[in-house]
């Protein structure tokens, strides 16, 4: 039976998507099996994935299908409908990617498969300059795809690369949120300083085996809803969530051995994001409306788990018991409460995983700061650490002691992700919106925590959010969710709330 234009279309959008998730595959293979040889075959494989995956992608049959498809007004009439959600994304997406040459796209991946490899071993020995030429050569290939983008006039080559994560989103638009927002968090910060009050640390300083722990980490992440058979959890130098499809999500987490709290974080943190892969429309696997709405609200998800269901006084009444069931006496003494305590503890410090909700978004507000900085030439890779070190004491008041655990902490440079970072905080914005809006829907969250019941909460997000797709951009779903647009309020309220009750301020 002949296919319809859009059938072919969907057929040869499909057809891409299993090469991406190929690639995908092998970068999670980078990062937890590989041996650490093969890295030079590697950059060569997914160069050439990304090569033909753009050059499908960018072919004049996928120009044709779409423009055709377009004028079906059966397609296009309900703006909303799956087949309008997929055509203004293919647009969107296929608009894009015609401005790069494939030369280019293939180029780039060679180079960041090669410096992803490069920064894990250069950050094990505390080794910027083996880095550094890397990092040049990256920011070098970003400005030349930001040139192939372009950007408005009264933008900058920052939002060129910002589209490819969050659509629409501009440094101005970003400088529009952070303003208003760092003085607050300033101010909170220096009042629980000043308090001189720093609850006890109860969690992170006993030593655990390490095993012990994924076993804890696993068992929480299945209650909140991951589907292991469906999924994975590894160790990576850098936690992250990756994986193929819906059916085949891979999160990684890390460990140390008196460290548990941030192992739990780390966990739920990606949890949230392997949630939500998990929960996109099955009927619609490899097209754009089976797939995640920008990383604003994809980081919304991953911190809603991790902060504002795990750093919940409700979640650990239900948790807590399991650090006798999974560590034996080792946790004596380390009730709900002094969990809770642990798990909130305000303290400036050096890694940006490991910081607590408070002074989180300034390390993001320092990386977007700089990545801007980079790329507009006024910073150089040579300046780097010592414009990163002298902004940490700056906004955070810390003495920075090498550039392991300074500017070469993240992955995400060495991916070639500019243009990413502020995507966090946003996250973080939404998150306070999407939960409030929750807690009027669903009713006492709190007493389902305790009990360890997460499905309430896991469904009524799945319905609002994950199982749409993309067929709102961000903000535009934040509306349909919450009734209101982007605003910093409610995330500066549940902070000065749950602050205020563990510091007495």
């Amino acid at each position: 039976m002949p296919q319809s234009p859009y059938e072919a279309l969907m057929a040869e959008v499909r057809q891409i998507d299993l090469l991406g998730g190929t690639a995908s595959l092998l970068s999670w293979d980078q990062e937890t099996m590989m041996p650490p040889a093969g890295v030079a075959y590697r950059s060569g494989q997914s160069a050439l994935l990304s090569r033909l995956r753009h050059e499908r992608f960018t072919s004049p049959r996928i120009g044709e299908l779409l423009s055709t498809c377009e004028a079906d007004d059966a397609l296009t009439a309900d703006a909303l409908s799956p087949p309008a959600v997929n055509l203004r994304e293919l647009r969107r997406d296929y608009d894009r990617a015609l401005k790069l040459p494939a030369e280019l796209v293939a180029e780039f991946s060679r180079a960041t498969s090669i410096a992803r490899h490069v920064w894990a071993e250069a950050r094990k020995a505390d080794d910027y300059a083996a880095f550094k030429p890397h990092l040049k050569t990256l920011i070098d290939l970003l400005n030349r795809k930001a040139e192939c983008y372009g950007w408005p006039e009264d933008g900058e080559r920052w939002d060129a690369l910002a589209e490819g994560f969050e659509p629409g989103l501009t440094a101005r638009g970003v400088e529009a949120v952070f303003d208003p927002l760092r003085p607050r968090l300033v101010a909170l910060i220096q009042r629980i300083g000043e308090g001189g009050r720093q609850p006890e640390d109860a969690l992170n300083r006993v030593r655990v085996p390490i095993d012990a722990q994924m076993r804890f980490v696993r068992a929480v992440a299945e209650r909140l809803g991951f589907d292991f058979s469906r999924g994975r959890l590894d160790v990576s130098a850098h936690p992250f969530c990756g994986g193929t499809h819906r059916d085949d999500v891979r999160m990684t987490t890390r460990f140390g051995q008196d460290n548990l709290g941030d192992a739990l974080g780390s966990t739920m943190h990606e949890t949230g994001h392997g949630i939500y892969n998990q929960s996109v429309p099955a009927e619609h696997v490899g097209e754009p409306f089976g797939r995640a709405v920008g990383l604003s609200i994809h980081e919304s998800q991953s911190r809603l788990w991790e902060n504002f269901v795990g750093r919940r006084r409700s979640f650990w009444r239900w948790c807590a018991p399991l650090l006798g069931e999974h560590f034996g006496d080792a946790f004596t003494g380390v009730g709900p409460d002094e969990a809770w305590v642990s798990m909130n503890r305000v303290e400036p410090g050096l890694i940006r995983v490991e910081a607590d909700e408070t002074t989180y978004n300034l390390h993001i507000m320092i990386r977007f700061e700089l990545e801007r900085r980079l790329l507009g030439g006024d910073l150089s890779v040579d300046d780097l650490p010592a414009a990163w070190n002298a902004a940490y004491a700056r906004d955070l008041g810390i003495e920075v002691p090498n550039d392991a655990d300074g500017c070469m902490q993240d992955v995400h440079w060495s991916i070639g992700a500019m243009g990413y970072f502020p995507t966090y905080t946003m996250g973080n914005l939404y998150a306070a919106q999407f939960f409030e809006a929750a807690q009027s829907a669903l009713g006492d969250v709190d007493a389902m925590f305790a009990r360890g019941e997460f499905g309430p909460l896991r469904q009524w997000l799945t319905e609002r959010i994950y199982s749409q797709g993309r067929r709102y951009l961000s903000e535009d779903l934040c509306r349909q969710v919450t009734g209101g647009g982007l605003s910093s309020e409610p995330l500066l309220n549940h902070l000065e709330a749950r602050l205020g009750e563990d510091y007495g301020l």
